[in-house]
């Protein structure tokens, strides 16, 4: 009898000095990251689902479609409703896909997947997803490789719930290089109407802002690089001042925040979605990426405690 499967697969264990990360077989999803033992992502059972989304790579599209319709070239497609309840398609098509390994060395892994083409996504598409870990954190590196004859639209975004160590995330302030919010329909989690600048109104945590008492589940846009910085940047910070931040390349314009009361063993906590487009792109057109016929795209984003 072989030996049990666990739900999210294979486990891959990266590690350099007190860095140390876990990555699935199952979605190639980050489960763990910690330093010195010390946990700056919440984490779950490898034979438990990820729960609320915990560290899934989204794509080819992040967030949702609304009734998982779309058009490309002028013909209609029809994705399936895999958020049944709001009548949307949701964070893409391989979170529950056995992803191939290309490379797993001390500190490395690389795994990659295909999205195949069908009902409601009909370009082909290869994409990896490599997670390295140093002196500086975690670092991770997205591509897409369009294996179709003809264009397509795509997206890009990724689910981590960065945690500041050990603190209560009501103990936490969060800080965002983000200057818009998108307005959604609070039941179908859709857009209904274009961007609002922030205004240093209580959502705007350019500056930072307490995340006690407040209830998220919200796209922010406008996130660019601080003049003379490369990188996009957002934080989490505990009371001690420790805490962690996120970084990733100018291309992820959008974030998604979202802070459930019921993470397992955590309560509360706090995800920070790095997105390269905002909800229902693929009907809207906003910052959708497209590929080529042979053309590959890289990206990368990480996170660095502090």
């Amino acid at each position: 009898m072989n030996e049990p499967v666990p739900a999210t697969g294979r486990q891959f264990e990266i590690a350099s000095g007190p860095m140390r990360a876990v990555v699935t077989e199952v979605g190639a999803g980050l489960r763990a990251f910690d330093v010195d033992g010390v946990p700056h992502v919440e984490t779950y059972g490898a034979d438990q689902l990820p729960p609320g989304g915990a560290g899934a790579v989204l794509v080819p599209w992040p967030n949702r479609v609304a009734d998982g319709r779309w058009v490309l070239d002028g013909e209609p497609q029809q994705l399936a409703l895999s958020e049944p309840a709001r009548h949307n398609a949701i964070h893409g098509l391989l979170r529950h896909t056995a992803w191939s390994v290309v490379e797993h060395a001390e500190s490395t892994v690389v795994l990659q997947a295909m999205v195949a083409a069908q009902p409601g996504w009909p370009v082909p598409l290869l994409t990896s997803v490599g997670y390295s870990v140093g002196p500086d954190g975690l670092t991770v590196t997205h591509t897409m490789e369009n294996l179709g004859s003809r264009a397509t639209p795509f997206g890009v975004g990724v689910h981590p719930y960065p945690r500041a160590g050990n603190a209560a995330t009501d103990d936490c302030a969060l800080r965002l290089s983000a200057s818009s919010l998108l307005p959604v329909d609070a039941e179908r989690m859709v857009p209904v109407r274009p961007p609002r600048e922030l205004q240093g109104d209580e959502l705007d945590f350019r500056t930072g802002r307490p995340l006690a008492g407040l209830l998220l589940d919200t796209a922010f846009g406008g996130a660019a690089p601080a003049p003379g910085d490369e990188f996009v940047r957002h934080s989490l910070t505990g009371p001690d001042g420790r805490g962690v931040q996120l970084w990733a390349d100018p291309v992820f314009k959008w974030v998604q925040v979202y802070t459930p009361d019921d993470f397992p063993g955590r309560g509360r906590a706090v995800a920070i979605e790095p997105m390269t487009c905002p909800p229902n792109a693929l009907n809207t057109g906003t910052d959708l990426l497209t590929l080529q016929p042979g053309e590959t795209w890289i990206a990368h984003w990480g996170l660095t405690p502090f």
